[in-house]
């Protein structure tokens, strides 16, 4: 009798456990729902039924109850006793609604800035959208359509590709679609935003109101250890904040994207772990952070939305581009930004000619040297909010390999020494796709 008792004790013990666990999980199963597919609906232009069955179809978020409502253009995700809520705003995407009134959310100066260049149809690569016909010299045409055949089959490991694009020395050369995408379809970054954080940071201190040596002025840090703490630390990963990148349970990545309204201060409120610039941590809350603090060096809000599109994405021609924002108006600069294969293909274009665009040096003269110094921890994997490949973990690359990485199979890789672009999209889990495959298949095709 006792033995049973303590059994039954033992039952409802892990009964209650898994019942909080749940609830706590609730508000990121549900969040994971209503933001991503807002966003896809609204931003991206795809249906609530190919969203289910592919990208939201894992673990409980394929449970949720979804309804998008295309009149006020937002979407409500349920599962169990659990519900969220993800609004759409014109020219800033989806937020999802937490902590903040909707009222509020939706009441912020958001700026809308005209979109250049106009009639990019009609202007040539790279500002525009013409592109000519003609076949770039040193390409083995028939390896290249091999591989690109290859990454595009949707067999491990070349599983899951929305859309792959090639540039060899600045000229697009091979683009191709999964037969429900196209050039206009806008796609989720992921953590490939972290590098376009990189560039808003680099022209901010260009402008002379940024400096990444500097300690930070957060006034909770300055009594302990945190008063070292730089924007370099955080946007090398190194800060020694205490953080989880789990994606795959109760996370402190998954709790500041889909539990937390502002998602800097969530960050900023971490506890000191290890003396800043000797411990590497990858961190998607240092990268928010950094655009919380971004956003202090603008005289008001209106400037600062207005900031990536009249200081970056209008410049070199990123037509497409959304960076969407957190429910305290703080763009959300770990994860989510949408914009079209071209776009992405521009922005490493950028990198790749150091900063220079069309013989404009928009971003400082030394940046993506800085940008691809190796963090102190890392091992020679990561930069300033780019990864490396100084460990040789691409093997078939060269070690001047740089690169956006996002979540489920996002790249955008640049290749200095060869002059090559490879932007990648796609809804890949781990070991689904071979990207040094890809790369290797890519180089041999070129001379």
């Amino acid at each position: 009798m006792k033995r049973n008792r303590i059994v039954l004790a033992v039952f409802v013990a892990l009964v209650l456990t898994a019942g909080v666990y749940l609830h706590l999980l609730m508000p990121v199963i549900t969040g994971y729902a209503a933001k991503n597919l807002a966003s896809a609906v609204f931003v991206a232009g795809r249906s609530q039924e190919a969203m289910e069955k592919e990208d939201l179809n894992f673990s409980f978020i394929a449970l949720t109850n979804n309804t998008v409502d295309f009149e006020k253009r937002e979407v409500e995700s349920r599962f169990l006793w659990g519900k969220s809520k993800a609004i759409y705003i014109e020219g800033f995407g989806c937020t999802l609604v937490k902590d903040f009134a909707e009222e509020q959310i939706r009441n912020r100066p958001y700026r809308q800035v005209d979109v250049l260049p106009a009639g990019a149809d009609t202007i040539a690569w790279p500002m525009g959208n013409w592109i000519e016909d003609t076949v770039a010299p040193g390409i083995d045409r028939e390896k290249l359509n091999q591989t690109m055949a290859q990454a595009m089959s949707d067999t491990i490991p070349h599983k899951g590709t929305f859309a792959l694009m090639v540039v060899y020395k600045g000229q697009p050369v091979a683009e191709v679609y999964r037969d429900d995408f196209s050039a206009e379809t806008k796609f989720l970054s992921w953590s490939m935003a972290k590098s376009v954080t990189n560039a808003l940071i680099g022209l901010r201190v260009k402008d002379g109101k940024m400096n990444v040596d500097q300690p930070l002025a957060i006034a909770e840090w300055q009594q302990d250890e945190r008063q070292n703490i730089t924007l370099n630390n955080l946007m090398q990963m190194n800060s020694g904040l205490d953080w989880n990148e789990n994606y795959g349970n109760l996370s402190d990545v998954t709790v500041m994207l889909h539990k937390e309204g502002d998602m800097g201060l969530y960050t900023q409120q971490k506890a000191y772990e290890h003396p800043a610039d000797s411990v590497w941590k990858y961190s998607s809350g240092s990268t928010n952070l950094v655009c919380r603090e971004l956003r202090k060096t603008f005289p008001d809000d209106q400037a600062y939305y207005a900031y990536p599109r009249q200081a970056l994405f209008n410049r070199i021609g990123m037509s497409s581009a959304v960076f969407e924002v957190d429910a305290s108006g703080t763009f959300v600069g770990s994860s989510y930004m949408y914009a079209t294969m071209r776009d992405y293909a521009r922005f490493a274009l950028l990198y790749l000619n150091g900063g220079n665009w069309l013989g404009e040096q928009i971003l400082p003269e030394g940046w993506v040297d800085y940008t691809t110094e190796i963090a102190n921890g890392s091992d020679g994997r990561y930069g300033a909010s780019f990864w490396l490949n100084r460990s040789g973990e691409y093997p078939d690359a060269p070690e001047d390999l740089f690169l956006c990485k996002g979540h489920d199979g996002q790249f955008i890789c640049i290749i200095p020494s060869r002059e090559l672009i490879v932007v990648r999209t796609g809804y890949s889990k781990k070991g689904e796709f071979d990207l040094n495959a890809l790369l290797k298949g890519i180089l041999e095709s070129l001379e």
